[in-house]
C-alpha cells in the first residue's frame, strides 16, 4: 500500500493541480483537494492547442508502430521455435544482445540516414525506426515455445502452409502475449518525447508528450493548469487501455515466462 501512494502520487497530484484556479496552484500552503473545480483549465488545453490532433498523431504512430510489429515479430518468433534451420541459436542470440541495445545509441545514424532520403517530418520517419523489436520477437517466442510441434505437425499434415500455420493457429493461441506486449509497445510509444523531438519539427505531427510542450510561456513560465489538464487528457487513454486489458496482460507476462 506504500509502495502504490508513492507511485500514484504524481498522479493525484497532477490530477489536483488540473482542476485547482490558477490562485490555488501557486499558494504556499499545499492543499490537495481544490476550493471550486476550474474547468476552464480542460476548456484551454483543448480550444488554444490542437490537443485533438496531437492524441490523433500519437494514435496513428502507436498502432501504426504495433501493427508492423506483430506483423514482423510473430513470424520471427514463431520460426525460432518451431522450424529447424542452421544459425537458429546464432540468430536468437542476436536477438538477446539487441535487448541490451539503447534506442539512443542508433539515433543518430537512423536520423542521418532518414535525413538522406528524405522522409523526416513525416509520419514514416516516427515509425520506420520501431518496427524491428527485439522484445517482441523474445516475448513471441517464450510463448510460443510452450506449444506442442504437434499441433503444428498436425496443421501441416491437413494442407496448410507455414504462414497459415502463423496467423490462423499460433497467433490467435499468443493473444495474452500479444496483449501483454500490445500494452508495453503502446505505452513506450505513447509517451516517447526523445525520437519525435529530433525526427520532426512540423507541429501538425506533434504527437501528446511533444504537444504538451506548446503549453510553456516565456513570460510567465509553464501554464500550469492547462499544462497538468492536457496531462491527464494524455494519460487517460493509457489507463483505460491498461484496465481492459489487465487480466490478458498478466497472463501474457505469467505465460511468457514459463519455459524458455
Amino acid at each position: 500500500m506504500a509502495g502504490a501512494a508513492v507511485i500514484l502520487l504524481p498522479f493525484v497530484w497532477m490530477l489536483s493541480l488540473a482542476f485547482k484556479p490558477r490562485d490555488e496552484i501557486f499558494s504556499t500552503s499545499i492543499q490537495l483537494l481544490p476550493s471550486r473545480l476550474e474547468w476552464s483549465n480542460f476548456i484551454f488545453a483543448l480550444t488554444e492547442t490542437n490537443i485533438p490532433l496531437f492524441l490523433w498523431n500519437g494514435t496513428v504512430v502507436v498502432l501504426g508502430i504495433l501493427v508492423f510489429q506483430v506483423m514482423f515479430a510473430v513470424p520471427c518468433a514463431y520460426a525460432l521455435t518451431q522450424r529447424r534451420f542452421l544459425a537458429r541459436k546464432l540468430i536468437f542470440g542476436l536477438v538477446m544482445i539487441a535487448l541490451m541495445v539503447p534506442f539512443h545509441v542508433t539515433a543518430i545514424p537512423i536520423f542521418l540516414g532518414f535525413a538522406q532520403v528524405g522522409i523526416l517530418n513525416t509520419y514514416w520517419a516516427l515509425i520506420l525506426p520501431f518496427i524491428p523489436t527485439a522484445f517482441g520477437i523474445f516475448l513471441f517466442r517464450q510463448f510460443f515455445a510452450q506449444l506442442p510441434s504437434d499441433l503444428f505437425d498436425a496443421a501441416r499434415v491437413d494442407g496448410l502452409s507455414e504462414t497459415a500455420i502463423v496467423w490462423r493457429i499460433a497467433f490467435p493461441l499468443a493473444l495474452p502475449a500479444a496483449t501483454a506486449f500490445a500494452i508495453f509497445s503502446v505505452t513506450t510509444h505513447w509517451n516517447d518525447l526523445f525520437w519525435p523531438m529530433i525526427a520532426t519539427t512540423d507541429p501538425n505531427l506533434a504527437t501528446p508528450p511533444r504537444g504538451i510542450l506548446y503549453f510553456r510561456d516565456e513570460e510567465s513560465g509553464d501554464n500550469v493548469g492547462p499544462l497538468m489538464a492536457a496531462a491527464f487528457i494524455v494519460t487517460a487513454p493509457l489507463v483505460i487501455l491498461f484496465l481492459m486489458a489487465q487480466r490478458k496482460f498478466i497472463q501474457g507476462l505469467a505465460s511468457g515466462g514459463i519455459k524458455g
